[in-house]
């Protein structure tokens, strides 16, 4: 069962949304919206995720809670791949994933419970070869989002030796220089203090003032009072 409870009216699609064109110098995304239809999965024999059905518009988050074991990683699996669903579909700008998950993939950026990061890299190098797997990075970008998320006097220790919420916060710069229109966070505010949990609630309040769309599974309070927040409560 689920709750699902819009803390505001949908955001209507704008001019710049439609077209992709900037508006003020922000960067809208064309035509991204996210759905999920019917979704089915199971977890050895228990039925996670029942007939669940949702949707995600441009300058939304949407913020995914419940109980442990409910399903909420599942589900962010699933959206990203990682876990194929027994039925349902998911669609991405008014088409169904399938077939197409390569495209849908290049669009998406994901946090997951694990930093995903290589040890005996520097930051500016795991910056440099992870994000730079997907567009071209000069070394003044690099240094600007270290810099986003403060770590930029940490940039040229290896991974390894950063604290558990600089590499968290390495995490969070990669996903920046991904300039993916969906976010996919598993835990975000996972091993970060007070300020940290700020930056990741300022990082979604922009991303989602530019256009874009965030989901993510979280225990604690983010983002809770936001304008731009919907909610999707999972219950066993």
């Amino acid at each position: 069962m689920l709750d699902f409870a819009p803390n505001r009216d949908p955001v209507a699609f704008n001019r710049g949304a439609e077209t992709g064109r900037s508006r003020g110098g922000l960067m809208t995304f064309d035509g991204a919206v996210f759905e999920a239809r019917e979704i089915n999965a199971w977890r050895g024999d228990r039925h996670i995720l029942r007939d669940l059905s949702f949707s995600v518009r441009p300058g939304e988050f949407l913020k995914v809670t419940g109980p442990n074991g409910v399903g909420k990683t599942t589900l962010l699996r699933v959206i990203c791949g990682l876990l194929p669903a027994e039925t349902g579909e998911l669609w991405w700008r008014g088409q169904s994933v399938r077939g197409r998950r390569d495209e849908f993939n290049f669009e998406l950026g994901h946090l997951g419970h694990l930093n995903s990061l290589k040890g005996d890299l520097t930051a500016r190098e795991n910056l440099k070869f992870l994000a730079g797997l997907r567009t071209t990075l000069t070394a003044q970008t690099i240094d600007a989002t270290l810099d986003r998320v403060g770590i930029l006097s940490r940039g040229d220790l290896p991974a390894r030796s950063l604290s558990a919420g600089q590499k968290r916060r390495l995490a969070l710069a990669r996903l920046l220089l991904a300039d993916a229109a969906l976010w996919i966070l598993d835990e975000p505010v996972t091993n970060l203090d007070t300020a940290g949990i700020r930056l990741v609630e300022e990082l979604i309040v922009d991303h989602v003032e530019r256009g874009g769309l965030a989901i993510a599974a979280a225990h604690q309070r983010l983002l809770d009072d936001a304008p731009c927040l919907r909610r999707l409560e999972l219950e066993p």
